[in-house]
């Protein structure tokens, strides 16, 4: 991914066509190590293509992935083979429980006499 951000920043910065130094020095300067066979792979694959073009066809590619919300989406005790539904009935007892004892604490501080 660093390699494609060096190649995207070189880019922005008006180079049409970086080379491998080109990529190395920028990745130098912020401290990071250059693979010399991934940057030769990514040289290869965007030879002689608009960078314009390829972002329009990756978010292309990028829309047609199926979306899944956050962690409802996979429900681990469930995939597991554990009873989910029993996990959430023992939370709800102990919140009940909890509540009652916060109540008695207040009553036996004389508040609701």
């Amino acid at each position: 991914m660093k390699v494609v951000a060096a190649y995207l920043l070189a880019v922005l910065g008006g180079n049409t066509c970086p080379s491998a130094d080109d990529l190395k020095n920028i990745l130098g300067s912020v401290g990071a190590e250059a693979d010399d066979d991934r940057i030769e792979l990514l040289l290869s694959e965007v030879k002689g293509k608009d960078i314009t073009e390829l972002i329009a066809a990756g978010r292309e590619k990028l829309a047609s992935v199926p979306a899944v919300g956050g962690a409802a989406a996979f429900d681990a005790p469930a995939a597991a083979g554990a009873p989910a539904p029993a996990a959430a009935e023992s939370k709800k007892e102990e919140k009940v429980e909890e509540n009652e004892e916060s109540d008695d604490d207040i009553m036996g501080l004389g508040l609701f006499d």
